[in-house]
């Protein structure tokens, strides 16, 4: 079972779940329908890579884009929790990627298909370690960004969300349940795009995580 660095410690990793289509200019950029509530989709273990790890491109794929995200840590199980209660569950925040293969998926759900194989190969969720809770002073106000070779290519503002962390916190525990030791990816901003073999990846979460990824 694989292990998380929470504020110098090391968790277990429950579930990942994945919050798609959370930012308008997102959705916009996809040309994909606003959603009405928030489209869930779930990566497998196998998938998850921590700060110190490369980035491996699927062979089955073209065209892998980055997609910058906050991510959750739920400290413990949360079933049918309020939006007032649901913060109480989180035990602490992270910045990653949600990798995706934007040509498998495109074929997926142009027949309809789960896109699990454009989620879920290995490496396609990158995470750097976790802060705890009190180091945000206020979650739906926190900008973070993503730099490719040393140029900016996404910036994000957690107060542009669709659906607030609270409110993704409450949904999941109604619809699926949480877990201690699940976390979440909370969805993207605008300016996914293809990355390459070569490519050096930085993430930052305000002034308070910065890690990086190298592409293989």
């Amino acid at each position: 079972m694989k292990k998380i660095n929470l504020a110098g410690q090391e968790v277990f990793l429950g579930n990942i779940f994945c919050i798609g289509r959370n930012y308008l200019d997102h959705v916009k950029e996809l040309k994909n329908a606003n959603p009405s509530e928030p489209v869930v989709f779930l990566k497998p273990s196998s998938a998850l890579i921590q700060t110190g790890e490369m980035i491996r491109l699927p062979d089955f794929s073209q065209d892998v884009h980055h997609e910058c995200e906050l991510v959750v840590y739920i400290k413990k199980d949360a079933f049918n929790v309020t939006q007032e209660s649901a913060m109480d569950h989180i035990g602490g925040y992270a910045i990653g990627l949600d990798l995706t293969a934007r040509d498998i998926q495109n074929q997926l759900k142009s027949k309809g298909l789960p896109w699990t194989k454009a989620k879920g190969f290995p490496t396609s969720a990158c995470l750097s370690h976790f802060i705890s809770p009190e180091e945000v002073e206020n979650i739906n106000a926190e900008k973070f960004y993503l730099n490719v070779n040393g140029q900016t290519r996404q910036q994000g503002n957690t107060e542009h969300m669709m659906f607030s962390c609270a409110y993704i916190i409450s949904y999941l525990s109604r619809i699926y349940g949480l877990q201690a030791g699940d976390i979440i990816y909370t969805g993207t901003p605008a300016g996914v795009a293809a990355i390459q073999s070569g490519d050096e990846l930085e993430l930052i979460l305000s002034d308070k995580i910065s890690t990086k990824f190298s592409v293989a």
